[in-house]
């Protein structure tokens, strides 16, 4: 009895290891199927947040650009307002100095009037007569040594004569009033002066008035 009962026992063993096996092999591939349906929408889904996320790179990108773009254009625009205002405050800095310079240029040019004269002056003085007139002598005299301390004024202050003769014709500084001919100079030289001119500080504020060669 024991044995037939023992019998019926096994079978239903063998049965439930086998159902048991059978159920784990329908999970694993319930299981392999689930992955391998759930890859494709894992990787779609990727996808999907990289084309989304694809329009608002882009559009970052030409903000980044643009910004690129301004900030070449203010820093060209900084270092020419930088520029202009270097040249202005060097063209600022040359007036002034100018200014200090030449401030006394229309004062310089009536005085040259007054050297003019005294220069005219000593010269209509006969020389002849000087040893025998007393008068005269002192006369010349004095004219000669207020042109020359006029002169030393003059230079202090850098205003000085311009004597071209024997020099070649400068238009920046000589003005011809004459052509005349002279073999022993080459063509366009001062000949003759009728008139002194004058600088003042390198800058020519009266140009002698001169005759010049021609051949």
């Amino acid at each position: 009895m024991a044995a037939k009962t023992g019998l019926p026992l096994q079978m239903f063993g063998r049965r439930l290891v086998h159902l048991r096996s059978s159920v784990t092999s329908q999970n694993m591939s319930a299981l392999r199927l689930f992955s391998t349906e759930k890859q494709p929408e894992e990787a779609a889904t990727t996808e999907q947040k990289a084309t989304e996320a694809s329009p608002e790179v882009e559009k970052l990108t030409k903000e980044l650009a643009a910004a690129k773009e301004q900030n070449a254009e203010l820093l060209d625009k900084y270092k020419r307002s930088l520029a202009d205002s270097e040249n202005m405050r060097n063209r600022l800095n040359k007036q002034i100095s100018d200014a200090k310079i030449f401030g006394i240029q229309s004062f310089c040019k009536d005085l040259l009037e007054v050297a003019d004269t005294l220069g005219h002056a000593t010269q209509a003085v006969p020389k002849e007569k000087l040893s025998g007139n007393a008068d005269l002598k002192n006369l010349y005299e004095g004219l000669s040594m207020t042109r020359a301390s006029l002169l030393q004024v003059f230079k202090r202050h850098g205003l000085e004569p311009l004597d071209p003769i024997n020099q070649k014709f400068d238009p920046n500084q000589h003005e011809a009033l004459f052509q005349k001919e002279d073999k022993t100079v080459e063509a366009n030289t001062v000949v003759e002066v009728t008139k002194l001119g004058y600088k003042l500080h390198e800058r020519c504020i009266r140009p002698a008035l001169v005759g010049v060669s021609k051949c």
